[in-house]
């Protein structure tokens, strides 16, 4: 598949995460327990018989590493839905380019140059336009804010991990363990946090198979694909497209509204990743 396919079709997938946990209306680290847990169990039967689950201790050391950061950006800004709001929340948790982009420089000495950093703040600025500036205006330094923040490092630091393994891993075996330490990292928290486990109505259950198989295999599958062959600052920023993607869907499927306000934010996002996919003019002299 054409990596860049991949990527849309892997954002689509993950844009359905939020309709799934709105409509489900259980804990958060419930459902992202759930989300990993029955997305790992279908792939099971699959990499057994396709004997993918072959792997070197280094690369299993690091698919695992991988899924507890992943975890942990899924727990940690959950946690932080419950002390901030949601909008604010989000454009935080969503600042996982710029940290892509200077991880990258510091650790890798690679320059995103002036394109990404372009298109990073166009997609940033429509970002605070779709959750709107009133709620940067008074935003005050507290617990939910910090965490917030670490989520995005979380993300930022699952991006550059798996672009970094994915060269020399197929993507169902890293799928495979990077799911397996999430699940066990996320089961443990959910039992720290005194989340429910069990006695759950039929469509919640139904919102746990959608999330496992569209956002967690599907979405994660593809996303994971395209990092094998597109730079990691590119997926980052792309992935502040779901935003714009889950609002369109709840539109069409929660019947919410959207504004003037959050059309323009969209336009805004969009344009700032289209920003970033652009080449550099090469000088004719």
């Amino acid at each position: 598949m054409n990596p860049k396919v991949s990527l849309v079709i892997g954002i689509l997938c993950i844009s359905f995460s939020p309709i799934f946990v709105k409509l489900a209306g259980v804990e958060p680290i419930s459902a992202a327990f759930y989300r990993v847990f029955i997305a790992w169990l279908c792939l099971l039967p699959y990499c057994i018989i396709k004997k993918k689950l072959r792997i070197n201790k280094k690369q299993l050391m690091i698919a695992v590493a991988a899924g507890i950061v992943f975890a942990s950006d899924v727990a940690v800004w959950n946690i932080s839905l419950l002390k901030i709001s949601a909008t604010v929340s989000t454009l935080i948790a969503n600042l996982a380019p710029v940290w892509v982009g200077l991880l990258s420089f510091v650790l890798f000495k690679k320059r995103s140059g002036m394109l990404f950093w372009a298109g990073t703040l166009i997609a940033i600025a429509g970002m605070i336009v779709l959750v709107g500036y009133q709620n940067i205006i008074h935003l005050n330094l507290n617990a939910g804010i910090l965490l917030a923040v670490l989520a995005s490092l979380f993300y930022a630091t699952y991006i550059l991990i798996t672009k970094n393994i994915m060269e020399n891993i197929d993507v169902f075996t890293f799928m495979f363990y990077s799911m397996l330490g999430s699940t066990v990292f996320l089961f443990v928290v959910n039992s720290v946090a005194g989340g429910a486990i069990a006695n759950f109505s039929l469509n919640v259950w139904l919102c746990f198979v959608g999330m496992g198989l569209i956002c967690q295999l599907g979405g994660w599958l593809t996303i994971n694909y395209s990092l094998r062959y597109l730079e990691s600052t590119k997926v980052a920023i792309s992935l502040l497209s779901q935003t714009v993607f889950a609002g369109l869907l709840a539109t069409f499927l929660l019947y919410e509204k959207l504004s003037v306000t959050e059309i323009i934010g969209s336009v805004l996002v969009l344009a700032g990743i289209a920003v970033t996919f652009l080449k550099p003019l090469q000088s004719t002299r």
